[in-house]
């Protein structure tokens, strides 16, 4: 069977699949978070939990997915990815306790951290900067889709057939992505390294990026950016449901809200970039993320979110869909610009930016379960918090280390 170009629409919308791999297993669930409490006699922080090590899970995978790409081959991982996801979702599904619940999602995420490894390597390997950026960057805007989607169909599910349902979709979706990726993808990693898998060869190229200013600059301004996102995604469904008041059928709606912030920021950043170019786009994206994150902060301070209907839900929703609008003019094109010079290595880069990216998140992630209170006013800060360390280290180290506009 004849596959087509990886530059084809078909292959772009693949990747666009695969890089949802991880919103898609987060976000569908999220409207069953406060029932889970009760059927698995569990505290908020060891139901965060089953997001947060799915986050860790993403983080540890990705430095084995990405050298292994550049070794064997994009195609091949992803397969075996793909196989691995759709098993632990099986154990998610049948978990009999928290306990298992949470060992089920780690293996879950050493599966789904295969699709966006792979996805950002094939874009690297296919087009240039530019092109990279501004299709990441649709790509983003197709991928919010999932979380925009996901929570409405999350709490439809829960609704007529209980918290296992969602992950019988997740079933669903994993065996009908590996499907796609084996009659779809070819290889597109056209001089697999040998010698990319030695421990050693391993240690020195990801010092070698780690070394590199701009390069760990982008990786903290991705970081914090995403720890940002993540810090709601983590808190969102106590907060909506538990404290505003919120049903589960109707929190996918007020989710996707937020998540069009981030769409319309998407759409955005495609066009933003190519007219002022990918440093100034992404400066506006961090000063935004500061200015939404200490509104919403501000607003929750004040008692703004106690608010009785939809005021309250609103000092909530608008600066954060404000802060995911700015998110999206940050996250692709940052980082399309940190894997420009690394062709040789895609899939290391490729893997050591995720794994930042969802260290921080995991941590950030943790900090909500651990804050959460009768108040969002600990979420909300927290936002603002990851806002500003992303601007630091736009200036502190990407601004300062690259001239160029």
């Amino acid at each position: 069977m004849r596959r087509p170009s990886p530059r084809s629409l078909a292959v772009a919308a693949l990747l666009t699949v695969l890089s949802a791999y991880g919103p898609i297993s987060t976000d569908v669930y999220l409207p069953s978070l406060p029932d889970m409490m009760r059927v698995f006699n569990a505290s908020v922080s060891d139901v965060q939990m089953t997001l947060s090590v799915f986050i860790t899970g993403l983080a540890v995978g990705m430095l084995v997915h990405g050298p292994l790409s550049d070794r064997y081959g994009r195609r091949r991982v992803l397969l075996i990815g793909g196989v691995i996801y759709c098993l632990g979702s099986l154990a998610c599904l049948f978990a009999p306790s928290i306990g298992w619940l949470i060992a089920g999602r780690f293996v879950q995420a050493i599966g789904a951290c295969a699709g966006p490894v792979v996805a950002r390597a094939v874009v690297r390997d296919v087009y240039d900067r530019q092109d990279a950026a501004r299709l990441m960057s649709y790509m983003a805007s197709a991928v919010a889709l999932a979380p925009a989607i996901g929570p409405l169909i999350g709490g439809w599910l829960h609704s007529a057939f209980g918290w296992q349902a969602n992950f019988v979709a997740m079933v669903i979706f994993g065996v009908v992505v590996l499907l796609a990726s084996a009659l779809l993808l070819e290889e597109t990693n056209r001089q697999p390294s040998l010698q990319s898998i030695h421990p050693g060869r391993l240690l020195l190229t990801y010092g070698r990026l780690l070394r590199s200013p701009l390069f760990l600059g982008y990786g903290l301004v991705i970081g914090f950016a995403f720890s940002g996102l993540f810090s709601f995604v983590s808190g969102a469904a106590f907060v909506v449901i538990t404290l505003l008041g919120v049903s589960e059928h109707h929190f996918g709606l007020v989710f996707a809200c937020v998540i069009a912030g981030f769409m319309s920021g998407a759409f955005t950043s495609g066009r933003l970039s190519h007219r002022l170019g990918l440093k100034r786009t992404i400066a506006i994206g961090c000063l935004g993320l500061v200015l939404f994150g200490a509104c919403g902060a501000l607003l929750a301070a004040i008692g703004a979110t106690h608010a009785p209907g939809l005021w309250g839900l609103a000092s909530v929703v608008a600066p954060t869909a404000g802060y995911f609008f700015c998110s999206a003019l940050v996250l692709p094109n940052s980082t399309a610009s940190a894997m420009v010079p690394y062709g040789a290595v895609a899939g290391a880069a490729s893997a050591l930016l995720g794994f930042v990216q969802m260290a921080i998140g995991a941590i950030a992630g943790v900090i909500v379960g651990l804050l959460f209170s009768t108040s969002a006013l600990p979420l909300m800060a927290q936002i603002a918090v990851c806002g500003t360390l992303a601007l630091v280290a736009f200036f502190g180290l990407v601004h300062r280390h690259e001239k160029t506009v």
